[in-house]
């Protein structure tokens, strides 16, 4: 149970609620936002005095049963709700660290998808596998460690070479959001991997717009279909964005694709074609 992390959660969720959501009447005008903890301890069956120990990290593990009623109250969402059971130490046990070994079928099937960019992804950001398209759309992660082919860490530290973001992506705020959000849930599945605390330590220090964002406590994704990168060598370009949970590995196959005979498809047909460039282009 992670008392700290746990209070600091139920905080952000209550306030963001407004009494009207909720049912309630708006009432007077109020000092704080969202709603009053004994509101939220009243609509979830439980004490006022425990919910605030539980927001305080002063309190004992909660009850499956009080899980689900503060879960109702706050109108958790599934992802929500699912980090508030580990959270609260109710969930199933994870392994201690996050796996980085990709099956051997997800890498055959990597090599054998025409005109399809696609790489795996391990739970936090790291790319663990691609393919030659890949390779060329973004960049030949072959020749760098772990941490350059870490995307969350390109996307949120300054970008080497001059680049004026990452790989040319041009909805480069929508996919921070996305990476704090996954990566929030990832630190409470594996809260003891050095890999995964270490990176969102660097993040927090380093990156401003990281801990502005980590502050919001937001878990739930919003999943993203399509990618625009601004490629040196075949300009602007529009691509499907399919990510395809890898669940027995805690990984994502991510695949960048287009419609038969669309502008972005002879893109990538002829990035196909030139093959990865030199880093330094990037």
């Amino acid at each position: 149970m992670d008392r700290r992390e746990l209070g600091a959660f139920l905080r952000s969720r209550r306030e963001r609620l407004r009494p009207q959501d909720v049912g309630l009447p708006t009432g007077p005008r109020r000092r704080t936002p969202g709603l009053r903890r004994e509101e939220t301890a009243v609509l979830a069956h439980i004490s006022t005095e425990y919910y605030v120990r539980l927001e305080q990290g002063r309190a004992p593990r909660p009850s499956g049963e009080v899980l689900a009623g503060i879960a109702d109250a706050l109108r958790l969402t599934d992802a929500e709700t699912d980090h508030l059971h580990v959270l609260a130490g109710a969930a199933p046990p994870r392994a201690r660290l996050h796996p980085r070994e990709v099956r051997p079928s997800i890498l055959a099937l990597l090599e054998q998808m025409p005109r399809t960019a696609g790489f795996v992804m391990s739970a936090v950001f790291e790319v663990l596998a691609w393919n030659r398209l890949a390779a060329a759309l973004m960049e030949d992660f072959a020749p760098l460690p772990a941490a350059g082919r870490n995307l969350a860490r390109r996307a949120f530290l300054e970008p080497p070479h001059g680049e004026g973001t990452p790989y040319g992506l041009v909805d480069l705020a929508e996919f921070r959001r996305q990476a704090v959000m996954q990566l929030r849930s990832a630190l409470a599945r594996y809260p003891a991997d050095p890999a995964v605390t270490g990176l969102v330590d660097e993040l927090r220090g380093a990156a401003p717009e990281f801990s502005r964002l980590w502050e919001q406590h937001d878990v739930q994704a919003r999943p993203a279909f399509t990618k625009t990168f601004q490629h040196p060598a075949v300009g602007r370009l529009t691509l499907d964005c399919d990510a395809l949970a890898l669940t027995d590995r805690d990984q994502y196959l991510v695949l960048y694709s287009a419609p038969a005979g669309s502008p972005a498809a002879d893109a990538l047909a002829l990035l196909d074609v030139l093959g990865p460039a030199p880093r330094a282009t990037h």
